[in-house]
């Protein structure tokens, strides 16, 4: 129970009385926990996304959603999305990459990277039948939240003097990765079938080029770097649906 209250605590802005969960190795431990506390927000999400689709029109209704999901985490990894591509995509060495992602200012290539990621999950859940958008917003942070227990289990911490995520390498397990993807693929397939399961499969396939690409561009990953692969974890399925629609409309 504390490490569960742990990822909660850590994964979003529910507020908890008290200390449980609280303590570093709770957190530690928390990781396998993950996928269960994106499923918890998930079935926020999907209330939010059957009252409003209901009530107002396809774009009110996206929007809300994607500033429901962007709020109940605080907006912890858009932070992180923002301050990896400032770092990664500045074109700097490693060491001076890792030292830009720990500055506090946002720059360019992070207010692209923002608005980027916001603009197509607008636009990816905008463009679902509405029966089907409450399923998407089901799914969709599940999928960012194993991205995170998955990248820990298969990258390195690149920051050797510690950081935000270190806690998590204390205890990270490749077992905890299976199950997560295990989680996620259920997911994908009990509530969209074919369709949400070949979104799961995407969704785990971004995460894995996103990995090779932190991995030789900084040696491994980061508290940020982590953010941001739940941040992409997170939109892929919706894109995929809005693909998958698309095409079953006809269109070449």
């Amino acid at each position: 129970m504390r490490r569960f209250l742990a990822a909660v605590r850590f994964l979003t802005v529910i507020p908890f009385p008290g200390s449980w969960g609280a303590d570093e190795a709770s957190l530690a431990g928390s990781t396998v926990f993950f996928p269960a506390v994106g499923l918890l927000i998930g079935f926020g999400a999907a209330g939010i996304a059957a009252c409003a689709v209901r009530w107002l029109p396809p774009g009110p209704a996206a929007a809300l959603i994607v500033v429901a999901l962007l709020a109940v985490s605080g907006g912890l990894h858009m932070d992180g999305l923002s301050d990896t591509a400032d770092g990664l995509l500045s074109a700097r060495p490693r060491g001076r990459a890792l030292e830009i992602m720990r500055d506090s200012h946002v720059g360019a290539m992070g207010v692209i990277a923002v608005v980027c990621a916001l603009m197509l999950k607008f636009a990816a859940v905008a463009s679902l039948p509405a029966a089907e958008i409450w399923r998407t917003a089901l799914l969709m942070p599940v999928a960012g939240r194993a991205a995170l227990v998955v990248t820990i289990a298969l990258l390195p911490y690149a920051r050797p003097e510690g950081g935000l995520a270190a806690p998590f390498y204390r205890r990270r397990s490749m077992l905890a990765a299976l199950s997560a993807e295990v989680i996620l693929l259920a997911t994908g397939w009990l509530v969209l079938d074919m369709a949400g399961l070949i979104a799961a499969c995407a969704s785990l396939a971004a995460v894995l080029i996103f990995a090779v690409y932190t991995y030789r561009r900084i040696g491994g990953a980061t508290g940020d770097t982590l953010g941001a692969a739940c941040e992409i974890a997170e939109l892929v399925p919706a894109i995929a649906m809005a693909a998958w629609y698309f095409q079953a409309k006809g269109h070449p």
